[in-house]
């Protein structure tokens, strides 16, 4: 039994090919692990606030001497932190917008970006402190970006392996749907991509 935390960042729904990737992928999971819990967080419909001067005020305020304003402007944070420490697989939705990621998912690693909650300097370098995680990440673009001329423009995968890497989470493994809207690879897209978590020994 895992406990799964599922990101969902797609404006669509039924339409969306990385909620249909990451379903696929938790589908596959509650195989391997009967029972297993799943929560999702959607940040279509509950986006965390972009990040403002107070709530950096609020991040290296000393939980003692904070005030009630301190208290609720860490609160989106100290509640995404929560969910992911208690996570042991986390599932990412990745719609790919403009060559990156949605921004809601972008606030998402803002607010679980903490010095001292999941990241510390105390050694004098940089250490994660997000340990013992899987994560997929489930990217969907229309184009086809993991490799061939377009490669160079998708800047999902890399800026998710760095941002989370260096909060601990290193164990990545990507799933892409992709060229869902290229005439020569369209219909091939998304059999491949369910074939691709199929056959992945989890």
């Amino acid at each position: 039994m895992k406990k799964i935390l599922n990101i969902i960042s797609s404006v669509k729904r039924d339409e969306s090919f990385s909620r249909k990737l990451s379903n696929s992928i938790i589908d596959k999971l509650q195989t391997v692990y009967p029972g297993s819990d799943v929560r999702t967080r959607d940040l279509t419909q509950n986006p965390f606030p972009h990040l403002e001067e107070s709530n950096f005020n609020a991040f290296y305020t000393p939980e003692e001497v904070r005030t009630e304003e301190h208290k609720e402007a860490v609160k989106n944070s100290d509640e995404a932190i929560s969910e992911l420490m208690d996570a042991d697989i986390v599932i990412i939705g990745v719609p790919m917008y403009n060559f990156g990621i949605p921004s809601t998912l972008k606030s998402w690693v803002d607010h679980i970006a903490r010095r001292g909650k999941t990241f510390s300097y105390d050694k004098g370098y940089p250490e994660g402190l997000v340990k013992n995680k899987k994560v997929y990440l489930a990217i969907a673009s229309g184009g086809v970006y993991s490799e061939g001329p377009m490669k160079d423009y998708d800047f999902t995968e890399s800026f998710l392996r760095a941002a989370l890497g260096f909060l601990g989470m290193t164990d990545i493994t990507v799933f892409r749907v992709e060229g869902t809207f290229r005439e020569e690879t369209k219909e091939t897209a998304w059999p491949k991509a369910l074939n691709s978590v199929q056959e992945f020994a989890y």
